[in-house]
C-alpha cells in the first residue's frame, strides 16, 4: 500500500477462556502483538479476575501501552478479551480505545468491535433522546449499550446479545466477556474474519487466524457469518447463525489488511495474493527486467506477477520497520518528505533495469508518484506500476476509513492519466470480475462495494459525524 497514503481497517480483537486456572495475560499480549497491523492507533485488554473485569488501555502502540514494567502489575486471570484500534468513527483518544467495560444492574461486561455500523447514528439518537449518556466517540459504544439495555430483560447476557443482532446493522466482529462468559460473534454478512481455536481445553478467538499460531492454540474453525458462540464452565455451545442474509467478506482483507501468513474463511491470504499478482500479469503483461513489490503487502502479489511472466523477482524497495505511526505527520508535504525515510530502494537491484512494481491500491496517487520517484533517483530505466486492486471509487461504509470520494484519484482521472501523474511509464490494475478469482476453488462471496458500489446492505445516506467533533463555527444548530 502507498505509505502514507492508503487505506486503514478498523480494528483486530482476541479473546481468551481458560478451562482451568489462570494466567492468560501472557497470551493476550502476544496476540495483541500480532494483531498490531489492524491498528496502530490504540490497544487495550480486559481481564477477568474471579468475576471482577480490570482494563488496561491507552493511546499508543503496543509496546508502548504494555511495557514490561506495566505488564507485571496487571492482575491476571482465567477470562480476557483484547483489542488494537484504528478508528473509523470517533476521534484518537483513550476515551475511544477498547475493551469497552460496562457495569450494569446486572453485573459487568467488557466488549471488542471490529467493524463498522450503519445505523449507528439512528441507535445513538435514540437512545439519547430516552436519556442515555455516551463516554466516546465510536459506534462500538453503541453496540455495548444496545446490550446492555436489552439484557435488563434479558435471562442471560448471550441472549442479550443475541437481540442485539437483530437491531444493529452493518459490519461487527465481537467478543464480548461478562463476569463468567466469553462470547464471539460475527454479523449476518461476515464482512469481518472471526476465527475460533484451542490450547489444550482452553478457547481462544481471534480476527485472524495468525494470532492463533502466536499463542499457541490449534485452528478449530471460522466463526459463521451471524453465528454466536459462548464459552463458559459448562463448555462451547455454538448458536446457529442468524437469518441468512446476503454474504460479503471484506474483499480487501485478502489485497491488504490480513496478514499473508493468516487463512480466512478457508482461504489463505498469501495464496490470494499470488493469484493477484497472476492475474496482473495475465492482463497487464510487460517486458521487464525485475518485478519488484512494495513493501508489506505488495510483495506475495509481486511474487505472483513474476512467477507468471518468468521475469526474476527482486527486492527493489527497503522499508524501515523501527517507524511507528507516531512519527507519521498529517500534513501534505510531511508525508511526502516522510516517504524516504520508510522506504529506501535497493540499487544493485533496480539500476539500469525495466522494473515492474505491484503496489495493493492506490488512494490519492501522491505517495506512489513519489515511490516512483524514488526507483528512478536510483537508476531504474523504465518503472511500470501494477495494482492488485481494482480502482477505488466508492465509499465504504463497514470499516475501512473510505468516506470521501472526492479523494480517489479514480474519479476524476483515467488509467492513463494517473499513469501520467505518478510517473510510470505503465500502469495496470486488477479487474474488478477477476476479484472472485483470489479465493481459488472456495465459492466465497466478497464485498467489492468500495470498487463496485454494489454492497451486501444498503449503506447509510450519508456519514453522519459526531456532532461533538465538529466546531462551533461548523455546526448549524449550536
Amino acid at each position: 500500500m502507498p505509505l502514507f497514503d492508503n487505506l486503514h481497517e478498523e480494528c483486530g480483537v482476541f479473546g481468551i477462556y481458560r478451562a482451568g486456572g489462570e494466567g492468560v495475560v501472557p497470551e493476550t499480549f502476544h496476540a495483541l502483538y500480532i494483531l498490531q497491523h489492524r491498528g496502530q492507533e490504540s490497544c487495550g485488554m480486559a481481564v477477568n479476575t474471579d468475576g471482577v473485569i480490570h482494563c488496561h488501555k491507552d493511546v499508543g502502540l503496543v509496546n508502548e501501552v504494555f511495557t514490561a514494567e506495566k505488564l507485571r502489575h496487571i492482575q491476571d486471570g482465567r477470562i480476557a478479551v483484547a483489542h488494537c484500534r484504528y478508528g473509523t468513527t470517533g476521534t484518537q483518544t483513550s476515551a475511544n480505545a477498547q475493551p469497552l467495560v460496562v457495569n450494569h444492574l446486572k453485573g459487568a461486561m467488557a466488549l471488542c468491535h471490529n467493524g463498522n455500523l450503519t445505523n449507528a447514528a439512528e441507535l445513538r439518537r435514540k437512545y439519547e433522546l430516552h436519556g442515555a449518556i455516551f463516554h466516546a466517540t465510536s459506534d462500538s459504544e453503541v453496540i455495548a449499550y444496545t446490550i446492555t439495555q436489552r439484557r435488563i430483560n434479558a435471562g442471560s447476557i448471550e441472549a442479550a446479545v443475541r437481540e442485539t443482532m437483530d437491531i444493529i446493522e452493518g459490519a461487527y466482529s465481537l467478543v464480548i466477556m461478562s463476569a463468567t462468559k466469553l462470547i464471539a460473534v460475527r454479523d449476518p454478512h461476515g464482512f469481518r474474519p472471526l476465527c475460533m481455536g484451542k490450547i489444550g481445553e482452553d478457547t481462544v478467538f481471534a480476527s485472524e487466524s495468525c494470532a492463533l499460531d502466536a499463542v499457541g492454540a490449534t485452528f478449530v474453525r471460522d466463526v459463521l457469518p451471524g453465528e454466536m458462540v459462548v464459552v463458559s464452565d459448562k463448555g462451547v455451545k455454538a448458536y446457529p447463525p442468524v437469518q441468512s442474509k446476503s454474504r460479503g467478506l471484506c474483499v480487501f482483507e485478502y489485497i491488504y489488511f490480513a496478514r499473508p501468513d493468516s487463512v480466512i474463511d478457508g482461504v489463505s491470504v498469501h495464496e490470494a495474493r499470488l493469484r493477484a499478482g497472476e492475474l496482473l500479469y495475465k492482463n497487464h503483461p510487460v517486458d521487464a527486467d525485475v518485478v519488484i513489490g512494495a513493501p508489506d503487502s505488495g510483495l506475495d502479489a509481486a511474487l505472483g506477477y513474476s512467477r507468471a511472466s518468468g521475469i526474476p523477482y527482486g527486492i527493489g524497495l527497503v522499508k524501515n520497520k523501527y517507524i511507528g505511526r507516531t512519527f507519521i505527520q498529517p500534513g501534505q508535504k510531511q508525508r511526502m518528505d516522510s516517504v524516504r525515510i520508510k522506504l529506501n530502494a535497493l540499487r544493485a537491484t533496480i539500476e539500469n533495469k525495466r522494473v515492474v512494481m505491484v503496489d495493493d491500491s492506490i488512494v490519492r496517487g501522491t505517495t506512489s508518484a513519489r515511490v516512483v520517484k524514488i526507483l528512478r533517483d536510483a537508476g531504474a530505466k523504465e518503472v511500470h506500476v501494477m495494482f492488485s486492486a481494482p480502482p477505488f471509487r466508492h465509499a465504504c461504509w463497514f470499516g475501512t476509513d473510505i468516506d470521501n470520494e472526492d479523494v480517489l484519484i479514480a474519479n476524476h482521472h483515467s488509467e492513463e492519466e494517473i499513469g501520467r501523474m505518478i510517473g510510470a511509464d505503465s500502469i495496470g490494475f486488477l479487474k474488478i470480475e477477476d476479484l472472485p478469482k483470489l479465493t481459488g476453488s472456495v465459492n466465497l462471496p466478497l464485498c467489492d462495494g468500495c470498487f463496485s458500489g454494489r454492497y451486501p446492505v444498503q449503506p447509510p445516506m450519508t456519514l453522519t459525524k459526531y456532532k461533538f467533533e465538529i466546531p462551533l463555527s461548523k455546526q448549524e444548530d449550536s
